[in-house]
């Protein structure tokens, strides 16, 4: 009865250790970076840092081909020069951003004379969701697509 008891607390040991290992491990997983192949480095990175508003942060290459920006507390985007012309990209693969108010991003789009518009493309409108966030689009300098909305979490 003894060995039993013995066995039966080793396997509780190694099972709660085990689970408690993948627990961690799936815990850690978070996003580290976006890359974005881009035409002009100045122009993209003019428009990441000045348009959008990201905090630009150095980069290790130092080669003149990248510009890196802080998009959240541990993650990043990366701008990578080397793209032969600006193409045409698909509104449903885009990056958003979460802005607090979403009439004062709108009112620098529109000093800067950047085109945006709702979901389905009407110049000037927001798209409002069933629960209530505004969403705008509107390209970057490369044809990406970018969102900003205001979703608060």
């Amino acid at each position: 009865m003894k060995h039993l008891f013995q066995a039966l607390l080793l396997f509780v040991a190694l099972f709660s250790t085990s689970a408690k290992a993948t627990a961690q491990s799936e815990k850690n997983v978070s996003l580290n970076h976006i890359a974005v192949y881009i035409h002009d480095l100045q122009k993209s990175t003019d428009f990441y840092k000045n348009i959008i508003g990201l905090t630009q942060i150095p980069e290790p290459f130092h080669d003149g081909r990248h510009s890196w920006f802080r998009i959240g507390e541990h993650s990043q985007l990366h701008l990578i020069e080397g793209a032969e012309s600006v193409t045409e990209h698909d509104k449903n693969s885009h990056i958003c951003f979460t802005v607090a108010s979403i009439e004062e991003f709108i009112s620098r789009l529109n000093k800067n004379n950047i085109w945006f518009g709702d979901w389905q493309g009407a110049t000037g409108k927001i798209t409002i969701r069933p629960d209530k966030v505004q969403q705008i689009y509107f390209k970057d300098p490369d044809g990406y697509w970018i969102e900003i909305n205001n979703d608060t979490f």
